[in-house]
């Protein structure tokens, strides 16, 4: 069988995911069920500017050297940590955060997704690497909070999605069966210790940032719409007693 695209041949892929053996589903936040734009435009433009309008550095040199911290920390907590950027950059990253929460939205496809998730019985858990400072922010510019009612910030741990202490530590909270669990993620390497970890079904994201070209993802199952498979959710129901 011929496929135009990649997309073409994740989407027959994934008509295919068992539904009928998921009782649990894990969702990252930022990329995955929110526009990843806000966070690009915010980390990469809108923090420099502001570093580089008080330092008297042209953007190039503030850019620079911002990345150069990123670079440090990433993976980390504290890339996630706005306390941490507070204190390194001695800026009130909240306020500089809400200027540009216009830009906050949810993917088109996302409630159709969570909908049919809630009606289908199966238990839907946010997991964000999100500052729960972020995660407010967040849930004051969206609908998230009306459509999700478990909701963990991995700061509550002291580790991030990257680590085996994260999923060790979310699986005592949470107690769900790793062979029956969809983990569901924009960031490759957190998939991987995912993967790591022992859940079974994972799929990413092609399209996290809605202004940026779609990516081509090879390791993982992927999609660029939830919409293309909500009927198969609808359809398989979680059956009580078995989750």
């Amino acid at each position: 069988m011929l496929y135009e695209s990649l997309l073409d041949f994740w989407r027959v892929r994934l008509s295919f995911l068992p539904w009928n053996e998921i009782d649990t589903v894990l969702l990252d936040m930022d990329g995955t069920l929110l526009d990843l734009h806000y966070d690009n435009v915010f980390w990469m433009n809108t923090l420099p500017e502001k570093l580089a309008a008080r330092s008297g550095q042209t953007l190039a040199q503030s850019k620079a050297a911002l990345f150069a911290r990123y670079e440090k920390v990433m993976g980390t907590i504290d890339w996630y940590c706005l306390d941490y950027w507070a204190e390194q950059l001695d800026i009130d990253i909240m306020a500089a955060k809400r200027e540009d929460q216009h830009l906050i939205r949810m993917r088109d496809d996302t409630i159709p997704f969570l909908d049919a998730l809630n009606v289908s019985g199966r238990e839907v858990v946010l997991v964000t690497n999100a500052h729960p400072e972020a995660l407010a922010l967040k849930l004051e510019n969206t609908e998230l909070g009306n459509h999700i009612s478990q909701m963990i910030s991995t700061h509550e741990f002291g580790v991030p999605k990257e680590y085996q202490s994260l999923w060790q530590q979310l699986h005592q909270r949470v107690s769900f069966n790793p062979s029956r669990t969809l983990f569901v993620d924009d960031n490759l390497p957190i998939l991987n210790a995912a993967q790591t970890f022992g859940i079974k079904h994972l799929l990413s994201i092609i399209n996290p940032d809605s202004q940026k070209e779609d990516r081509t993802i090879t390791d993982f199952p992927a999609t660029a719409d939830y919409r293309d498979f909500t009927n198969e959710i609808l359809a398989t129901p979680v059956q009580k007693g078995k989750q």
